[in-house]
């Protein structure tokens, strides 16, 4: 460590010497425990240290923490170094403070005070030091105790340029830990207008710190948009010498730009014709200088010019008012697609999706298919070659449909694993939406069963039956291509289903010709009926039925094969009892009985289609809002329900059950896992689907649409908010859905995330402050996942509130088995924010990256609590403070249950106290929050009104905070 001139601390340079010069382990921790107890020794017993002296052991001190051994002395020695009037010892002051000190440290109070007293000094050099510090730490309590005294000082009239930038990324820093705290309302006006600063220093930090408050609070601060203008329109219109000091290779100010570029995305275009016509200048003038020849051939001056530009591109997205502009900026891109950098091409294709579904844009994006369809045959990586698929999906329509689906279709037949069920559902999106003739529809969903039958969900083959139902004209031809694709040797199960269905309905169609009569018809079906699963061979003996009906010739050989041991005595229940009521029903029902039973499907309501649903639900940003626009003109098609579960029933045939009896219609197969995959619950964790209910009490009962039947009990797919069959090899995808932490709430144990690779199963349990969770990783493939690695972050504060001791995972998963991995928690202090769980691993050579909240939540370390009415309304009473009580009143999002709500109490981890409300409807329930540092109690009152389905549910607590955060997390149950 080089000694500053005249402040050489002699004696840490000989430490540090020491150190270095240890020749083992031993000799460095015995000369480290020498120091310490010297310095112990100094600090106990000698009164008279100077500030030299503190500075110089508080400095060994900090060296021997940064070596990796625990402190536990000298903290109120580094405080007592903030009071000196030296820059060298307030400096060595704060540098332990933010090393050693944490936000729940004893000390912290007079740590602020510290701070307080240097912000109010007028050396620039402590406020900056000061300020460091407070961003370095960032704790709530610092936020509470100078949430006035920052903001006054960015917008002081004496503070110097260099002060006001650390301030306001300080207060930005604040902003982002505590957002509650800081009150911004008094100082808004004079924020904005630090836009107009002259150094454009202060303009960067408070362009960073104005955009975070504008997210949380737009109207407040639409103000800034005429100066964003001005400021940027001022930066776009120089040239690089002019701003000297903040160009970077010929690019003035490149990060200023993307930051007020990025603030104007916040709000829709000016509505002042002034400023908008300045605006509109800028983005052109933007635009104009990506044409111009670069000045430096230095890949940095390319970046930052395009960094600008991407990012005008988007405000021009988003304003989506000047058609100029967004052909432009099409055209722009267009350039791109074919650049020699990999980042560019990807950047380019994605902002072009978006141009596709602006009805200015969308003919100039068409113009470059071919350059599309071109990258997506030749790209190596496989992340630009999706985003390929995804403008090829935005920016098809009636005119060129058939084309691009064709070349989808192509491409599917190599594509990678990891974009085919994503491909195949925007297929066959795009064919319904765009078909003319519907037997170029039933072509295109059959070609996707043949190429890729394992990727086509069930909505899929679902979706082409309602439509052959709905449609009179493609009947006959559905049933004479899916008897041909039925006599290929390899046929894929989905093909099965689908020519089961549609033969059972419309095989009398084809049944004129001897290739196809209904013994041939019959028999080829019956030649698959080993090769599948059970819930299809249910589906299967279903259409025998059918073929009783359509065809009495074949009936006795057909009752020969229900008859037979493998189906009457089939281990499955489900096989067994169809193929004895299906038998009982052929012999003795008359012919008129069995043509009312067996008549065809009557056509489907007209719905939202499933498919898109599933898109939608499974890659958002793939169906952008409005991306409808351009389909004004197609033909309305029958559309199947959107289920809540993105999750429908195929449509049945007959329902021969009475009421309140179950149904033996259902295609699906009892306790298939949800979604319809044919892969195996490894972990034996998941939640068992439900049949669909019966159709009893429907005028005749014996036909039934289950689209009709949906219900919401079905349990949710077992995913945490995302699908790895929409990953890309060597891309990485993060979602952090909340819905599917919810389910977590009330329960211990469960599904968290499940997709064709992997299943991450958890289990845990709780005793006061601590928690154990285990994880369980299943591979569901026949293949070894190597480098296979699990990492914990903890967002925001959470690492002060949430301690998480992890214990390693192997490096391997092998094909088919499941490892477990085990972690330790304890509550420090109430949380709101999950825990992130980044799971790494390679799968045939592709690296893959998923990111999953861990189902760690508040309510977990309560203790439920018993008490009488008395002692519940005292304590009741005595938490009255508003900071003590968070109240909502809002819908149930079921019908009102007692026992439902009783249930979810209790795995809520309170307790349900009967008698003590006055009003028996209402329920009240007690407990005790454990965290390390206190007890907290927790008392909930929840007063449902079934006549109007809404609830008002009231949480107190002892503690800030607590009730607020209890009361969100149980309303989201309800």
């Amino acid at each position: 460590m080089p000694a500053v001139k005249g402040d050489g601390m002699r004696g840490l340079a000989v430490f540090i010497s020491d150190i270095r010069n240890c020749k083992s382990k031993e000799a460095e921790i015995k000369r480290i425990n020498k120091e310490l107890a010297n310095i112990r020794s100094k600090f106990k017993g000698d009164k008279t240290l100077d500030g030299y002296q503190k500075k110089k052991y508080v400095c060994k001190l900090l060296f021997i923490f940064l070596l990796g051994h625990d402190i536990d002395f000298g903290h109120m020695e580094a405080v007592n170094l903030l009071s000196s009037n030296k820059y060298t010892e307030k400096q060595i002051g704060y540098l332990f403070i933010s090393v050693l000190i944490g936000a729940t440290n004893d000390l912290m109070k007079l740590v602020i005070q510290a701070i307080r007293n240097d912000l109010a000094s007028r050396n620039p050099v402590h406020i900056t030091l000061a300020l460091q510090c407070v961003a370095n730490i960032g704790s709530r309590e610092m936020a509470e105790g100078l949430s006035v005294d920052i903001p006054k000082l960015l917008v002081s009239g004496d503070t110097i340029d260099a002060v006001k930038q650390s301030a306001a990324l300080t207060l930005l820093r604040l902003l982002r830990s505590s957002p509650d705290i800081i009150p911004m309302g008094e100082w808004t006006s004079r924020i904005i207008h630090l836009l107009n600063d002259q150094h454009m220093g202060v303009v960067t930090a408070a362009a960073s710190l104005i955009e975070n408050l504008v997210k949380k609070n737009p109207e407040e601060y639409k103000g800034c948009v005429s100066l964003a203008v001005s400021r940027l329109s001022r930066i776009v219109t120089s040239s690089y010498t002019d701003l000297q000091d903040y160009t970077y290779y010929f690019v003035p100010a490149p990060w200023l730009s993307v930051k007020l570029l990025r603030l104007l995305q916040n709000y829709p275009p000016p509505e002042d014709p002034a400023v908008k016509t300045r605006l509109t200048e800028c983005l052109e003038t933007i635009l104009n200088k990506a044409q111009e020849p670069p000045k430096s051939k230095k890949v940095q001056h390319s970046n930052a010019k395009n960094a600008v530009l991407f990012e005008a591109i988007n405000l021009i997205i988003h304003m989506d008012s000047d058609p100029n502009l967004l052909v432009r900026a099409c055209n722009q891109l267009g350039q791109f697609l074919q650049h020699r950098e990999t980042n560019l091409r990807y950047l380019a294709l994605e902002s072009m999706c978006l141009l596709a579904t602006s009805e200015f844009s969308h003919e100039a994006v068409k113009k470059h298919q071919e350059t599309v369809i071109t990258a997506l045959k030749t790209e190596r990586d496989v992340s630009v070659r999706q985003r390929a698929v995804d403008l090829l999906y935005a920016m098809c329509d009636r005119t060129n449909a058939e084309e691009i689906v064709g070349e989808m279709l192509e491409y599917l037949e190599s594509a990678d694993y990891s974009i085919r069920e994503e491909m195949v559902l925007k297929v066959a999106i795009l064919a319904e939406k765009y078909a003319v003739d519907y037997t170029w529809y039933v072509d295109v969903i059959l070609n996707l069963i043949r190429i890729a039958g394992d990727y086509v969900s069930e909505e899929v083959w679902y979706r082409v039956i309602q439509i052959v139902i709905n449609r009179d004209d493609v009947q006959g031809y559905a049933a004479k291509t899916v008897f041909e694709a039925l006599q290929a040797p390899a046929c894929h199960e989905n093909m099965v289903k689908v020519g089961g269905y549609i033969l059972g309905e419309f095989g009398n169609l084809i049944a004129g010709d001897p290739r196809s009569s209904p013994l041939v018809q019959f028999q080829l079906l019956h030649s698959k009926y080993h090769l599948c699963s059970p819930s299809t061979r249910g589906l299967l003996l279903s259409t025998y039925i059918k073929f009783v009906n359509l065809f009495p010739e074949i009936k006795n050989t057909i009752q020969d094969v229900l008859k037979s041991d493998n189906n009457m005595r089939n281990s499955d229940v489900e096989l067994q009892q169809r193929s004895i009521e299906y038998l009982q029903l052929s012999s003795i029902a008359t012919a008129d009985v069995l043509a009312t039973v067996l008549e065809e499907m009557p056509p489907f309501p007209e719905r939202e289609s499933s498919i898109l649903a599933k898109l939608k639900k499974k890659k958002p940003s793939s169906v952008p809002e409005g991306s409808e626009q351009k389909e004004h003109t197609a033909t309305k098609l029958p559309q199947a329900q959107m289920s809540n579960n993105v999750e429908s029933n195929p449509p049945t045939t007959i329902n021969l059950m009475s009421q309140g009896e179950s149904s033996t219609d259902d295609v699906m197969e009892k306790g298939s896992p949800v979604g319809g995959s044919a892969t195996v619950d490894l972990l034996g964790l998941g939640t068992p689907t439900q049949t669909a209910p019966s159709a009893g009490g429907n005028g005749d009962g014996l036909l039934v649409d289950m689209f009709d039947t949906l219900t919401s009990n079905k349990p949710a797919p077992a995913t945490n908010g995302m699908d790895l069959g929409g990953l890309t090899g060597g891309a990485e995808e993060a979602f952090k859905s909340d819905d599917s932490l919810s389910r977590f709430i009330c329960k211990n144990n469960g599904v968290l995330f499940e997709n064709d690779l992997l299943q991450i199963g958890v289990k845990s349990e709780y005793r006061e402050d601590l928690g154990r969770l285990w994880v369980f990783y299943g591979n569901k493939t026949t293949f070894q996942l190597n480098a296979f690695c699990v990492d914990i972050s903890q967002p925001g504060g959470l690492t002060e509130s949430l301690s998480i001791q992890q214990k390693p995972v192997g490096g391997e998963v092998e094909a088919g088995a499941q490892v477990k991995q085990q972690f330790n928690m304890a509550c420090v202090q109430e949380f709101e924010d999950a825990p992130i769980m980044s799971i790494q691993f390679l799968y045939s050579g592709a690296q893959q990256k998923i990111a999953l909240k861990m189902p760690v939540v508040l309510n977990k370390y309560i203790s439920p609590t018993e008490m009488d009415a008395s002692t519940f309304f005292n304590r009741w009473k005595a938490l009255s403070s508003p900071s003590q009580e968070s109240q909502q009143i809002f819908k149930a999002t079921s019908p009102i249950d007692t026992e439902q709500i009783k249930t979810k109490l209790i795995g809520f981890s309170v307790s349900v106290l009967d008698g003590i409300d006055p009003n028996p409807e209402n329920f009240v329930s007690a407990g005790v929050l454990h965290t390390r540092n206190q007890q907290v109690g927790v008392l909930v009152r929840l007063e449902p009104n079934k006549q109007a389905q809404m609830y008002r549910l009231t949480v107190r607590a002892s503690r800030d905070r607590v009730a607020k955060i209890l009361c969100d997390l149980l309303q989201s149950q309800l």
